[in-house]
Protein backbone atom coordinates (compact mmCIF):
# COMPACT_ATOMS: atom_id res chain seq x y z
CA UNK A 1 0.00 0.00 0.00
CA UNK A 2 1.72 3.23 -1.12
CA UNK A 3 1.74 5.94 1.53
CA UNK A 4 -0.30 9.06 0.86
CA UNK A 5 1.64 11.67 2.80
CA UNK A 6 -1.27 14.12 2.91
CA UNK A 7 -2.82 11.73 5.43
CA UNK A 8 -0.28 12.98 7.98
CA UNK A 9 -1.61 16.50 7.45
CA UNK A 10 -5.22 15.36 7.68
CA UNK A 11 -4.35 13.44 10.84
CA UNK A 12 -3.13 16.71 12.38
CA UNK A 13 -6.42 18.40 11.56
CA UNK A 14 -8.94 15.65 12.19
CA UNK A 15 -7.13 13.04 14.28
CA UNK A 16 -9.06 13.88 17.44
CA UNK A 17 -12.26 12.89 15.65
CA UNK A 18 -11.02 9.32 15.20
CA UNK A 19 -10.95 6.66 17.88
CA UNK A 20 -7.74 6.36 19.88
CA UNK A 21 -6.91 3.10 18.09
CA UNK A 22 -7.50 4.59 14.64
CA UNK A 23 -5.44 7.67 15.43
CA UNK A 24 -2.58 5.67 16.95
CA UNK A 25 -2.51 3.20 14.05
CA UNK A 26 -2.38 5.97 11.45
CA UNK A 27 0.29 7.76 13.44
CA UNK A 28 2.41 4.62 13.64
CA UNK A 29 2.05 3.95 9.93
CA UNK A 30 2.38 7.48 8.50
CA UNK A 31 4.40 9.40 11.09
CA UNK A 32 6.52 6.71 12.76
CA UNK A 33 7.00 4.77 9.51
CA UNK A 34 6.15 1.42 11.07
CA UNK A 35 5.27 -1.44 8.74
CA UNK A 36 1.88 -3.13 8.70
CA UNK A 37 3.48 -6.24 10.19
CA UNK A 38 5.09 -4.26 13.02
CA UNK A 39 1.82 -2.54 13.89
CA UNK A 40 -0.07 -5.83 13.71
CA UNK A 41 2.42 -7.53 16.00
CA UNK A 42 2.22 -4.67 18.49
CA UNK A 43 -1.58 -4.67 18.46
CA UNK A 44 -2.07 -8.42 18.27
CA UNK A 45 -3.90 -8.36 14.93
CA UNK A 46 -3.06 -9.55 11.44
CA UNK A 47 -1.25 -7.46 8.86
CA UNK A 48 -4.46 -7.52 6.80
CA UNK A 49 -6.43 -6.27 9.81
CA UNK A 50 -4.05 -3.35 10.15
CA UNK A 51 -4.32 -2.60 6.44
CA UNK A 52 -8.13 -2.63 6.58
CA UNK A 53 -8.14 -0.39 9.65
CA UNK A 54 -5.79 2.09 8.00
CA UNK A 55 -7.87 2.10 4.83
CA UNK A 56 -11.11 2.81 6.73
CA UNK A 57 -9.50 5.48 8.90
CA UNK A 58 -7.92 7.12 5.88
CA UNK A 59 -11.30 7.21 4.13
CA UNK A 60 -12.80 8.89 7.19
CA UNK A 61 -10.10 11.58 7.18
CA UNK A 62 -10.56 12.24 3.47
CA UNK A 63 -14.33 12.46 3.92
CA UNK A 64 -13.92 14.95 6.78
CA UNK A 65 -11.62 17.08 4.64
CA UNK A 66 -14.07 16.97 1.73
CA UNK A 67 -16.86 18.19 4.02
CA UNK A 68 -14.94 20.67 6.18
CA UNK A 69 -11.94 21.68 4.06
CA UNK A 70 -9.82 22.80 7.03
CA UNK A 71 -6.50 21.55 5.68
CA UNK A 72 -7.13 23.10 2.27
CA UNK A 73 -8.12 26.40 3.86
CA UNK A 74 -5.03 26.34 6.08
CA UNK A 75 -2.77 25.85 3.06
CA UNK A 76 -4.53 28.68 1.22
CA UNK A 77 -4.10 31.04 4.17
CA UNK A 78 -0.42 30.09 4.52
CA UNK A 79 0.10 30.78 0.81
CA UNK A 80 -1.65 34.15 1.03
CA UNK A 81 0.42 35.13 4.07
CA UNK A 82 3.62 34.25 2.22
CA UNK A 83 2.50 36.45 -0.69
CA UNK A 84 1.72 39.30 1.72
CA UNK A 85 5.22 39.03 3.19
CA UNK A 86 6.76 38.96 -0.29
CA UNK A 87 4.82 42.09 -1.29
CA UNK A 88 5.84 43.92 1.89
CA UNK A 89 9.50 43.02 1.28
CA UNK A 90 9.20 44.28 -2.30
CA UNK A 91 7.75 47.57 -1.02
CA UNK A 92 10.71 47.90 1.34
CA UNK A 93 13.16 47.25 -1.50
CA UNK A 94 11.46 49.73 -3.82
CA UNK A 95 11.41 52.35 -1.07
CA UNK A 96 15.12 51.73 -0.31
CA UNK A 97 14.80 53.54 3.01
CA UNK A 98 13.70 56.81 1.36
CA UNK A 99 10.56 57.15 3.47
CA UNK A 100 10.91 55.82 6.99
CA UNK A 101 7.16 55.33 7.50
CA UNK A 102 6.93 53.03 4.50
CA UNK A 103 9.69 50.78 5.80
CA UNK A 104 8.12 50.71 9.26
CA UNK A 105 4.67 49.88 7.86
CA UNK A 106 6.05 47.18 5.58
CA UNK A 107 7.90 45.63 8.53
CA UNK A 108 4.71 45.76 10.61
CA UNK A 109 2.81 43.99 7.81
CA UNK A 110 5.46 41.26 7.73
CA UNK A 111 5.32 40.90 11.51
CA UNK A 112 1.53 40.63 11.56
CA UNK A 113 1.51 38.09 8.72
CA UNK A 114 4.10 35.98 10.54
CA UNK A 115 2.09 36.20 13.76
CA UNK A 116 -1.04 35.00 11.98
CA UNK A 117 0.95 32.23 10.30
CA UNK A 118 2.31 31.06 13.65
CA UNK A 119 -1.22 31.02 15.17
CA UNK A 120 -2.75 29.00 12.34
Amino acid sequence: MPKDLRISVLLDFYGEMLTDTQRETLDEYYNQDMSLAEIGEERGISRQGVRDSIKRSKEQLVEMEEKLGLAKRFQEVQGALAEICDCALEIQELNAGDIEGIDRSAQEIIGLAQKISDEE
